[in-house]
């Protein structure tokens, strides 16, 4: 059924006071504040039709309307006008990226901290795949006692937490050598191709073959997802809005926030390019919380990834704030990581 333009003024009126208030929504407010042309007899026989489609309920009959998932989905895609961000705003987030290292932990909980602070909702951010990270450059140090440290650098970080057994008869020259080997093969590479080397290459490897497995195993445990790959800034904010009153909702809401697994499912990213994606409620993903929302995006500049990030909130959240916020971010972003690639090409000229 195609909806009459009516119909959409009063929804968006709906949807508008709602989000504002949390108090359902009158024919007489929606007559008397927003369409004085028209009688509040017309406005209820609308607010009736547009229940009667599921896009209002009704939790009394003498009650106001609020409005269902399906018309924040409505909203979302058809009615709401686009946000602009306040000076104050679009200060915070300038200052806030503008004199910032590169180091990715840094950035997530840096993003994480001004989308939470700026939309009062808690924030969610994970960082990027780690396992299409390239490979600068793999070296392995001899510590003594049978083991040397491996020391790997990537684009973003420098990992350097996973030792090596080595065998008996291995001196620092055969390490040195050994590392050389490796390094040629890894270099350049994702950190997710470690799965691509097959027994038969290693076979050519002859006495480094052990070590070749050894890198091999540390490069896959690099790629695997952890708990700190998960940032989460503003918890407690759930308290500021009323739908979290009820005990049910929070609870509900800690069940989810409390697994990391759980917040990573989620929000994981979906591509590489900036993208805004909202899902509304348990009824268009049985992860989220019930009466809960969950918009993000994905970001990436200069051909890499930058991850995921987001917030968690009452369906009945300012969707126009929260994109606005999403999308000055990303552009934030873009331009930090752009900085950070001119300051290295000045240096490396």
């Amino acid at each position: 059924m195609k909806m009459s333009d009516r119909k959409k003024k009063i929804l968006q009126i709906v949807v508008d006071e709602y989000i504002n208030s949390a108090v359902p929504v009158s024919s007489k407010v929606i007559a008397e504040r927003h369409m004085t042309d028209v009688s509040s007899a017309t406005v209820r026989n609308e607010l009736a039709s547009l229940e009667e489609l599921g896009y209002l309920t009704q939790f009394h009959t003498s009650g106001g309307r609020v409005p269902s998932p399906q018309a924040y989905r409505f909203y979302i895609e058809e009615l709401m006008e686009r946000g602009n961000l306040s000076e104050k705003d679009l200060d915070y987030i300038e200052k806030a990226f503008s004199d910032r290292s590169g180091d990715v932990e840094h950035l997530i909980r840096n993003v994480s901290k001004v989308i939470s602070d700026l939309t009062d909702y808690t924030s969610v951010a994970i960082g990027p795949h780690k396992e299409q990270e390239k490979i600068r450059s793999l070296t392995l140090l001899p510590c003594g006692e049978g083991q040397a440290l491996l020391v790997i650098v990537t684009g973003s970080r420098i990992l350097r937490d996973s030792f090596i057994d080595l065998p008996e008869s291995m001196s620092d020259a055969d390490v040195e050598n050994a590392s050389r080997v490796i390094a040629k093969l890894f270099e350049g590479k994702a950190l997710s191709e470690a799965d691509a080397v097959s027994e038969e290459a290693l076979a050519e490897f002859g006495q480094y073959r052990q070590v070749m497995r050894e890198v091999i195993d540390a490069l896959k445990e690099y790629t695997r997802p952890r708990d700190t790959d998960v940032i989460l800034t503003g918890a407690d904010k759930i308290f500021n809005h009323p739908e979290y009153d009820d005990i049910g909702n929070v609870k509900n809401f800690l069940s989810v926030i409390s697994s990391k697994d759980k917040l990573a499912e989620i929000i994981g990213d979906e591509n590489d390019e900036i993208q805004i994606n909202v899902k509304i409620g348990s009824c268009e993903d049985k992860d989220v919380p019930e009466d809960c929302s969950v918009v993000t995006a994905t970001y990436s500049a200069g051909g890499r990834s930058l991850g995921t990030y987001g917030v968690i909130g009452p369906m009945r959240m300012d969707y126009t704030k929260v994109i606005a916020v999403l999308e000055n971010v990303g552009k934030a972003l873009e331009e930090l990581v752009g900085r950070n690639k001119n300051k290295k090409d000045d240096k490396d000229e």
